[in-house]
């Protein structure tokens, strides 16, 4: 059996994270692939749930680690639309995933090489291999589409709602 690609399971993080959005949460996906299969996926619920934590990577971190019965992530790959910001990091270098793979950059808080880089900081006890710029260009499009959409309804209800 041929194994897929990177593209391929981006994709799929891809198709997560268009769940996101249409619930009118910012438009992140992750899955976390092991041997050829995804094992858990999620999407971004903070809206949804009202809880800071409800990222998508987290919540696929927490749906593998019950799926395998262990917080250790071993021989796991995670695919995410956008870089993860250093709470995601942090719990990705807690569960031992050995490698990342996402689609653009985050300057504003991404922790894996924009503005931090947790992946390979001696003083923690992992490291993480980090595989940027997969499927960049529809990544960053469906964010960059999703905020101006948003600022575009922000300014339809200012302007319904003036006197």
């Amino acid at each position: 059996m041929k194994e897929k690609s990177h593209e391929y399971w981006m994709i799929r993080a891809i198709a997560e994270a268009r769940k996101a959005e249409a619930k009118t949460e910012v438009p992140i996906g992750c899955v976390i692939v092991r041997e050829g299969r995804i094992i858990a996926s999620g999407h971004n619920l903070r809206e949804t749930t009202q809880d800071p934590t409800a990222h998508a990577e987290l919540i696929a971190i927490r749906k593998a680690a019950r799926k395998l019965g262990s917080w250790r992530l071993l021989n796991c790959t995670l695919y995410v639309t956008l870089e993860p910001c250093t709470m995601c990091m942090g719990a990705i270098i807690l569960s031992r995933i050995p490698t990342v793979v996402f689609g653009c950059y985050d300057p504003k808080g991404g922790a894996a090489g924009s503005l931090y880089d947790l992946s390979n900081d001696p003083r923690l006890n992992h490291s993480v291999a980090l595989l940027p710029r997969v499927l960049e260009a529809e990544c960053s499009g469906l964010l960059s589409s999703f905020f101006a959409d948003l600022r575009q309804r922000k300014r339809t209800e200012r302007l319904n709602s003036a006197p």
